[in-house]
């Protein structure tokens, strides 16, 4: 049992609080480059050595890399040009070779120092190469990865001797089945540019760069000088998540008992009612004082850049997951999360000391002691908090640890309220059960949204929706009394209010049942794995009976993993998208979206299901869905670029797909709604989930389609 509890502590502790201990990120590796022949002749082979020495406590991955999901191994990413052609794939040198106990699979590391080789065959007297390293290094508390966010470059050049030759069919072999594994830094289709020499701004560039010389930033496209309207993010809708949450904390078994308790603290002395009132405030502030630190901590662990990787990345989906599991376990009585007890102690003793010093280490207390039943809690809190803003984890804290010391002062400065409190009991018990329910069916949003960014298919919407029915099920089971835990007191009848709530969660899984056929559950879109998930839809059959087959000039690519809701047709890739706009003379709709996207799965859901909305979308506008967030699907070799915003190698459909939202609309949320006509210019302001104001109105997203169809026909008719 205590290796139980210590091993939940920790991995509560490594999620939350993984930078807390001061460990600060390593700066990134430098290599030295050499090569193993200085003066070659064309057409020989050399080998480009690259050395770099490691900090102590730092192991780095290697080349060596036999995993399918695990670790990043080390990759070098060359520039191509013509005096050279790659001979083989990197290999490392010095490398321990080991079984990860963690991803169950065979990885390289360094200890110490790392090299990495690489051999190539010189084609003229100019050889040079160039270009960058990319992989990641591990402490025993954390990880970093190197050069996918910090630009890290090498580069070397000797004079060679001898004729110009070329690749044989071999090297370039060799070449292909590297750049099909490793994202090639030059454009294969040139796109014409034209800047201006005043500015420096690109006015009609592409979002790939065309060579090296390059160096126009992107041109974000407005509509009458507007920029896309930026949704507001619902800081307040999370306070009043994280309020509730902490309202709901003390209706726990740990913490109700102690309110008479810790108010019996302060009064004890039967000190002035001035001195309790100051005393209750000194409480309050610093009880959300300590909750609002360990908000900061977490947004210092998290950062404002990692809002992305968090929320679409395997690792924290599957991470949180098992961590609301846990969680769900320890309400059900399984076992206790507990602090260790010296600390509480440590703390106690502190808070003996009285004064203001006492009190706020009598603040402190209260949170270790009530860590049990709390921490839960604030894990939960804290997850959904984790958007990538530094902001929002302190807002949660600070919402949480309001309403967890608002009884508490209160109380202390009127202490007759106590009198009114009833009497802690079983019913205790019965809320901390319920609670469990609700973290594991809380749980499963995570795994889906891992499931749904890799596309495993073990959790689609049919098998999620029978989960959460099972789950609710027997939390109504519960209710009734037929279902009972070890640690449950004896019910000897049933009262009204429980009655009450079990009659609530049935309704709810009753509600949920036809979402198996394909009903859109609106009440629960953007919870849901899209319905474009489910094996069986009533709803799309019909429409396929219909033959509505949308505006379409050939069968799109990427077809086979990503779809449309409600039966739609059209396109995954932009430059698909717009071709076929342009052949058929249609305005085009890009839907920026994401498999991890709550709002996405909402306007789905509530607005584009309805009626006119669709016939909208499907009579009069190509459409493409570019997911931005998609980790699987790969780009063919020939169609990897430099990306003009960020200047990376872009190599899959997602990082695509978020070049060209951030490069040609100056956005990186979503959802995004773009309305282009023939020349990609826009039709009407882009926006998001909210338009004028207004949080998913379907009357709103018509009129903004409906505007967007009547400029085209106005700019095609000028044009006439």
């Amino acid at each position: 049992m205590k290796s139980v509890k210590l091993f939940c502590v920790f991995l509560f502790l490594a999620i939350f609080l993984p930078r807390a201990s001061g460990q600060q990120e390593p700066a990134p590796p430098t290599f030295n480059v050499t090569f193993s022949n200085s003066a070659p002749k064309t057409g020989d082979i050399v080998e480009i050595v690259l050395k770099t020495s490691i900090p102590a406590g730092i192991h780095m991955y290697s080349t060596h890399n036999k995993c399918d999901i695990g670790p990043l191994k080390l990759e070098l990413i060359f520039d191509k040009n013509k005096s050279y052609c790659l001979e083989g794939s990197p290999f490392s040198v010095g490398d321990k070779i080991i079984k990860d106990d963690v991803f169950e699979c065979e990885v390289g590391e360094f200890f110490g120092k790392a090299e990495v080789h690489q051999k190539v065959r010189v084609l003229n007297a100019n050889f040079k190469v160039s270009g960058r390293i990319e992989g990641q290094w591990c402490s025993e508390s954390a990880c970093f990865n190197f050069g996918s966010l910090i630009p890290l470059t090498f580069s070397g050049s000797l004079k060679a001797t001898g004729n110009e030759v070329k690749c044989g069919d071999k090297a370039t072999n060799d070449m292909a089945e590297i750049i099909d594994t490793v994202p090639a830094s030059v454009i294969i289709a040139p796109a014409i540019s034209t800047v201006n020499t005043d500015t420096g701004v690109c006015n009609t560039c592409s979002y790939k760069l065309t060579n090296s010389n390059d160096n126009a930033p992107c041109k974000v496209r407005t509509f009458n000088g507007e920029l896309s309207e930026t949704d507001k993010e619902s800081n307040w809708g999370l306070f009043i998540l994280a309020f509730i949450s902490g309202l709901a904390g003390l209706l726990t078994p740990c913490v109700f008992p102690m309110i008479p308790m810790t108010v019996s603290f302060f009064l004890k002395d039967k000190k002035s009612k001035k001195s309790s009132f100051i005393n209750g405030l000194v409480f309050g502030l610093s009880i959300i004082g300590i909750y609002v630190i360990i908000g900061t901590l977490t947004a210092l662990a998290f950062g404002a850049d990692a809002g992305s990787f968090i929320s679409t990345h395997w690792l924290p989906n599957i991470l949180f997951f098992v961590i609301f599991v846990v969680f769900a376990f320890s309400f059900f009585g399984a076992f206790e999360i507990m602090l260790p007890s010296w600390l509480s102690n440590k703390v106690d003793r502190e808070a003996d000391k009285g004064g203001i010093y006492g009190t706020f280490f009598m603040a402190l207390t209260l949170a270790i002691v009530s860590f049990s039943c709390t921490g839960p809690i604030v894990g939960s809190v804290l997850v959904q908090s984790a958007g990538g803003e530094f902001v929002r984890p302190v807002i949660a804290m600070l919402g949480f640890g309001l309403a967890f010391a608002l009884p508490f002062s209160l109380f202390a400065v009127f202490p007759n309220w106590l009198n009114s409190l009833p009497k802690s009991g079983g019913w205790l018990n019965s809320v901390k059960v319920c609670f469990g329910f609700l973290e594991l069916a809380l749980g499963l949003k995570f795994l889906s949204i891992a499931d749904q960014t890799y596309h495993w298919h073990i959790l689609d919407r049919e098998v999620y929706l029978s989960l959460w029915i099972v789950i609710f099920g027997l939390m109504g089971i519960y209710l009734l009394g037929k279902l009972k835990f070890s640690h449950d007191s004896e019910m000897k009848y049933l009262k009204v209010p429980r009655l009450m709530l079990a009659m609530t969660t049935l309704a709810f899984v009753v509600y949920m049942i036809p979402g198996l056929w394909g009903a859109p559950l609106k009440f629960l879109s953007g919870y849901l794995p899209p319905i474009s998930t489910q094996d069986f839809d009533i709803n799309r059959s019909m429409r396929e009976a219909q033959g509505i087959k949308g505006n379409i000039c050939k069968k799109p690519n990427y077809g086979n993993y990503l779809h449309m809701p409600h039966g739609l047709n059209g396109y995954y890739d932009y430059d698909e998208a717009v071709a076929c706009a342009k052949e058929l003379k249609k305005p085009l709709f890009i839907d920026f979206t994401g498999h991890g996207c709550v709002n996405c799965r909402k306007m789905e859901e509530k607005v584009w299901s309805d009626p006119r909305v669709l016939k909208v979308l499907n009579e009069d506008y190509v459409i493409a869905s570019l997911y931005v967030d998609d980790k699987v699907v790969k780009l063919l070799s020939s169609e990897h670029f430099v990306g003009r915003f960020s200047k990376q190698e872009i190599s899959t459909l997602g990082k695509k797909n978020t070049e060209i939202e951030v490069c040609y609309f100056g956005k990186s949320s979503q959802p995004l709604y773009c309305l282009l006509d023939g020349k990609e210019n826009l039709l009407q302001t882009p926006v998001g989930s909210e338009i004028n104001n207004k949080q998913f109105d379907t009357e709103e997203f018509l009129k903004f389609l409906e505007n967007g169809v009547k400029e085209f026909k106005k700019r095609n008719s000028t044009v006439k």
